[in-house]
């Protein structure tokens, strides 16, 4: 079994939807406060633009996701 833990920023775009951006080595214990102040310092970047959209024009919300994979079998390292 293994279990990852990801930090899942959520913003709206320019078109006002919901966009993910998820960072899987994030460090586990941040504030709210640094987690909103990196996100904001993401939107004034505007580096991120698909298909002439901004993609991270305000922060919305910040989560972090635990996954837990169970192997059932893995044949991968066989040969």
């Amino acid at each position: 079994m293994t279990t990852t833990k990801t930090l899942r920023l959520t913003f709206k775009n320019a078109k006002n939807k919901k966009v993910n951006l998820s960072l899987p080595d994030a460090a586990e214990n941040l504030t709210e406060e640094e987690v909103k102040t990196a996100m904001n310092e993401i939107c004034e970047a505007n580096l991120f633009v698909k298909e002439e959209v901004d993609q991270y024009q305000a922060p919305l919300s910040a989560q972090y996701v635990e996954r837990t994979v169970t192997s059932v079998f893995d044949d991968s390292e066989k040969n």
